[in-house]
């Protein structure tokens, strides 16, 4: 029985799966495992005669769950498949019962550390792989774990990170590993997770080299290996792309004039269901399904119609001959690519419509534009009540309910930018058109006020180059309070608000008992004079820190950026670029101050 790896498209479930072929299957208990560390343990498949495809004799539960993972992810890696020959409907049946009677699901790190031992006693991996009954391309990739830190490999074991993570981090050098152990332990940071880790890696969504249908050496851009040197990746997605289809449309020209009537190219990500179809040869109106895969993987299905056409011809119904096309493939590729150049050519002209696009893209998204709305969300409801109530959201909030209603948007909808809201493009477009500049710039202010990361150095930039005085935005409640736990800060803070004398009259006292005369002197109860006016240190443009110990995530953003912002104050007239409430130009206008008019 051969070992191998076989791509999700190439395969459908056999008759004599013991499971049937058409009843769906329960995947309650198989797909969280599927998600987490994908098929470890191989299908049994056989070919199908004159064909490049094979049938699931046993597995069809984990290539269901397979199905899903991919449909959900955008692909899926080729799932390990042992190979029976061809026939013998018995011996298919009776390795069916077998597969179902007995599973197993592994701790791969444990796997890891026996195959270790094994090689260190001479094994090879293709020793490894036949003892074990897995492909050798598994086993070296279980071996792969050796690659990583061990504080990975205790993540994974943990079930702390999943498998496609850790695949991919096999790849990273140890510097690289340590680099990304950084941002999974940086509160403010979002370590790469699954697929998105080797784009993190490799700087795109990488593709293996043997997916392309062109010869690989006619792509003129980088080619990557992986730790192995068993798959390589185009570098350069997007000039993959635009080879790989011309390719297919190729292709799809060729098997229209081999006599085939209709040949779908179905949507990139959209799997083929072989139960959904039946086979029908070319002469009886059978067509060919294309399935084009996240991960490159291209399949043609040829001889299909789908079960209900199949029922059709049973009660003796003829099937509609399809139309086919004025422009083939490459044609209509060449006229759109025409068109849309030149009306590329007049937009870089006409600014005014550029900027409205701009706006409606930020707005309404497209499929090449992903804008997220920063989330306000706190590490607690306490901190959330607290930025939903404070007098600078509501200022925010008053100028995005102006542009809601500017844009004739539901009065409901909790912001103006976000695609989950199902805004089409072309009409938010036209209605910015009925608004002036001033008033699509405010517009703009919003999108990029609900846009702006929470925690980036860009927030210590704009705060300084703005001048914001945060006295005049904040005003210090007990959820701040609350959670200054550490008893040198608090020593600080009371000195900040009460004084030199009280802080050292009280130095010895609980963090408990300061707490509450900084309490006291903010609300100028209790024989306390006012404090009015008082920022934390931490809180302030420019922020600084009240100890030598670092951790105030404020100040290291600052010290990033101060240097550049010098560097450019250095450089031209502050007086002339640097724009502050106090020296707007007139012509600054605000929602809020004025709604100009809509032109009829």
């Amino acid at each position: 029985m051969e070992l191998k790896h076989i791509d999700i498209a190439c395969l459908s479930v056999s008759p004599v799966n013991m499971r049937g072929v058409k009843k769906a299957p329960d995947l309650t208990n198989i797909l969280p495992s599927v998600r987490a560390r994908g098929v470890l343990v191989p299908l049994i498949v056989r070919p199908v005669v004159h064909s490049q495809s094979y049938e699931i004799v046993a597995g069809k539960r984990r290539y269901h769950a397979a199905l899903i993972v991919a449909q959900d992810e955008g692909g899926i890696d080729p799932l390990p498949c042992a190979v029976m020959e061809a026939g013998d409907d018995a011996a298919a049946l009776e390795a069916s019962l077998i597969e179902n009677i007995a599973r197993l699901d592994p701790d791969e790190v444990t796997r890891w550390e026996s195959f270790t031992r094994l090689v260190r006693e001479g094994r090879s991996p293709e020793d490894i792989s036949l003892t074990f009954g897995l492909t050798e391309l598994q086993v070296k990739r279980t071996l792969a774990l050796g690659n990583l830190l061990p504080r990975i490999r205790n993540l994974y074991r943990s079930d702390t990170i999943d498998a496609v993570t850790v695949r991919h981090l096999t790849l990273a050098s140890k510097a690289r590993q340590r680099e990304w152990l950084a941002l999974l332990d940086d509160e403010n940071a979002r370590p790469p997770m699954g697929h998105h880790v080797k784009s993190w890696l490799m700087g795109g969504n990488a593709i293996p080299t043997d997916k392309a249908l062109f010869d690989p050496a006619d792509y003129a851009g980088g080619i990557v290996a992986d730790l192995f040197g068993d798959h390589s990746y185009f570098a350069d997605v997007d000039m993959f792309w635009k080879m790989q289809d011309m390719v297919i449309a190729d292709r799809v020209e060729g098997l229209r004039e081999a006599g085939w009537q209709d040949v779908v190219v179905m949507g990139r990500g959209e799997a083929f269901h072989s139960w959904e179809h039946e086979h029908c040869p070319k002469a009886k109106g059978g067509r060919v399904y294309v399935t084009i895969g996240h991960g490159g993987d291209v399949s043609f299905h040829e001889g299909y119609i789908t079960s209900r056409e199949a029922r059709r011809l049973e009660q003796g119904d003829a099937m509609d001959k399809p139309i086919r096309p004025e422009l083939s493939a490459p044609l209509a590729s060449y006229v759109d690519l025409h068109r849309h150049a030149a009306v590329r050519a007049q937009v870089a002209t006409a600014p005014g419509i550029a900027l409205r696009l701009m706006v409606a893209h930020a707005i309404s998204g497209s499929a090449l534009w992903r804008v997220e709305v920063a989330s306000q969300r706190g590490a607690s409801d306490a901190i959330s009540e607290s930025i939903e109530n404070c007098a600078s959201e509501a200022a925010f909030d008053k100028e995005r309910r102006i542009a809601i209603g500017l844009l004739g948007l539901d009065p409901d909808t909790p912001c103006v930018t976000g695609r989950c809201y199902d805004r089409e493009l072309i009409p938010l477009y036209l209605r910015l058109l009925d608004l002036d500049d001033a008033t699509v710039l405010g517009i703009l202010a919003i999108v990029m006020g609900e846009t702006l990361e929470v925690g980036s150095a860009l927030i210590e930039l704009l705060g300084v180059q703005l001048g914001v005085d945060m006295a005049e935005h904040w005003q210090a409640d007990d959820v701040l309070l609350d959670l200054i736990r550490d008893r040198e800060v608090m020593g600080h803070v009371l000195a900040d608000v009460a004084g030199e004398e009280a802080a050292a009259g009280n130095g010895a006292a609980t963090a408990k008992v300061q707490r509450q005369i900084v309490r006291d002197c903010l609300e100028g109860i209790n024989g306390r004079d006012k404090r009015t006016g008082w920022v934390p240190r931490w809180m302030a443009f420019p922020p600084s820190a009240y100890t030598e110990r670092g951790g105030v995530g404020s100040v290291e953003r600052w010290v990033k950026v101060a240097p550049m912002l010098e560097a450019t104050e250095a450089q031209t007239d502050p007086q002339a670029d640097v724009v502050t409430p106090s020296d707007q130009p007139d012509d600054t206008v605000t929602l809020e101050m004025e709604q100009p008019q809509q032109a009829a």
